[in-house]
């Protein structure tokens, strides 16, 4: 299993992850509350998890392809979300 993490400083984390969770519950398996969310993706899963300045955001996937792909994918749907404070800095590791 591949993955990737970032630390997006933000004090809107929560807000962040329940509208993106809420986008995506459309269309894919979502589970969240106020400060952790994971959404299931065909061949990945994204873990966010809202701390008071930060936004915690983790990538799976079966491979370093995948993840890199939706690295991209989470990232571009925060800063449309964020979009007073975009483009957030993705730290990824």
């Amino acid at each position: 299993m591949a993955q990737a993490t970032a630390t997006v400083p933000t004090t809107s984390g929560s807000k962040y992850l329940q509208q993106l969770c809420k986008h995506w519950s459309h269309k894919l398996a979502v589970e969240f509350d106020a400060q952790k969310g994971t959404v299931t993706f065909p061949n990945a899963v994204a873990i966010m998890e809202a701390e008071p300045e930060a936004l915690l955001v983790t990538v799976e996937a079966k491979d370093a392809e995948t993840v890199e792909r939706m690295k991209s994918v989470v990232a571009n749907h925060l800063d449309r979300f964020a979009f007073r404070e975009a483009p957030l800095p993705f730290d990824w590791k």
